[in-house]
């Protein structure tokens, strides 16, 4: 069996799925993340890196959202 690595979302491979362990945001950003659906063991994968190296896009449950690097770095996911 596969042992699964927990790492900082921002260092989530391009097109690699994760699932969400930890969501270390405070405030309104974890408002809205929660509002968005991202909760504990919600599946996300990201697809595109913004030329300056950020925002990264991500595709959670069917849509596509665009993050800061400050929110991915508190943002855990297993893969």
């Amino acid at each position: 069996k596969k042992t699964k690595r927990q790492i900082p979302l921002s260092k989530l491979p391009i097109n690699t799925c994760g699932s969400i362990v930890l969501l270390g945001v405070l405030g309104t950003v974890k408002r809205l993340l929660l509002d968005l659906g991202m909760i504990r063991g919600t599946s996300l994968t990201p697809i595109f890196i913004a030329p300056f190296g950020e925002p990264t896009a991500f595709s959670v449950r069917g849509s596509t959202i665009a993050l800061r690097k400050e929110e991915t770095d508190c943002i855990w996911v297993e893969y």
